[in-house]
């Protein structure tokens, strides 16, 4: 379905029942056609992270519960986001008998829709901790050239330094803009990388590069990932961003040309 279709960006009456319909999935097909062909795309996953989970147990008192969604990037679809924030609110007044049944409910409606499985874990409101990041922080880096769209060409290999490197790279500079509302998206992107040493400098750029594109969460990474796998020939490679919270959802694509590469989940300080 069309994005356009979806609720995002318009008024819209929150439901009091149950309503599982109201998720609206997207195609990832069309955003891929120009890289459908490269190595890792479908081979990853999206995290999100749910604030605004409650719902009613078997004697009627509200149960509330942060969640992790976790979406395959091989499925046919992606959720939007409004409608997934939508779906969970439409269950504040619902009763389950248990927090299993919820959790049950909840992936056969996602998987639905994804057109894959996809899981939910619950934690308690108290539970889920912050990380730090881990690797090179490249922020404080001057860049040679800036771009306010994304621009392949910045990237480049270390002209000093061929060596063979494996390294792990992250700047909190990301920010990119939602392609339906223009509201600005913020994130901080990680990226793992074995090959000939890069220009740290020229994957800075590259990120900033990123200020007023419009496009989707997991748009945005798939395509980080195709510039950097193409342009900088890496042996393995990993792109991971975790985007700050927005209307009660933090949405975590990663995507890796190495199964093995695959990380753990976490969440920063800023989301």
């Amino acid at each position: 379905m069309s994005v356009e279709h979806s609720l995002l960006g318009k008024d819209t009456n929150y439901p009091t029942e149950y309503q599982p319909d109201i998720l609206f999935p997207i195609a990832r097909a069309q955003a891929r056609e120009k890289y459908a062909h490269v190595e890792g795309i479908q081979q990853g996953k999206d995290w999100w992270h749910v604030f605004e989970i409650s719902w009613l147990n078997a004697a009627g008192i509200p149960q509330v519960a942060i969640g992790r969604i976790t979406l395959p990037a091989s499925s046919p679809n992606l959720i939007e986001s409004k409608s997934l924030k939508l779906y969970f609110n439409s269950m504040n007044f619902s009763k389950f008998d248990s927090k299993d049944t919820f959790i049950a409910t909840v992936e056969k409606d996602l998987s639905f829709a994804a057109g894959a499985p996809v899981s939910l874990t619950l934690f308690q409101a108290d539970d889920l901790e912050f990380s730090k990041p881990e690797g090179i922080c490249i922020d404080d880096l001057s860049p040679e050239r800036l771009e306010n769209h994304p621009d392949a060409t910045l990237l480049k290999l270390d002209p000093e330094n061929s060596d063979e490197v494996e390294i792990q790279l992250y700047s909190h500079l990301l920010r990119s803009n939602c392609p339906v509302t223009g509201q600005p998206d913020w994130g901080t992107v990680f990226i793992r990388y074995q090959g000939k040493k890069p220009c740290y400098r020229s994957i800075l750029a590259y990120i900033i590069s990123y200020r007023q594109h419009n496009g989707f969460h997991e748009q945005c990474v798939e395509q980080m990932f195709v510039d950097i796998w193409q342009n900088l020939a890496p042996e393995k490679l990993m792109v991971y961003a975790t985007y700050t919270r927005r209307g009660g959802l933090d949405i975590n694509p990663c995507r890796v040309s190495d199964a093995t590469w695959m990380p753990r989940p976490i969440r920063l300080a800023r989301q």
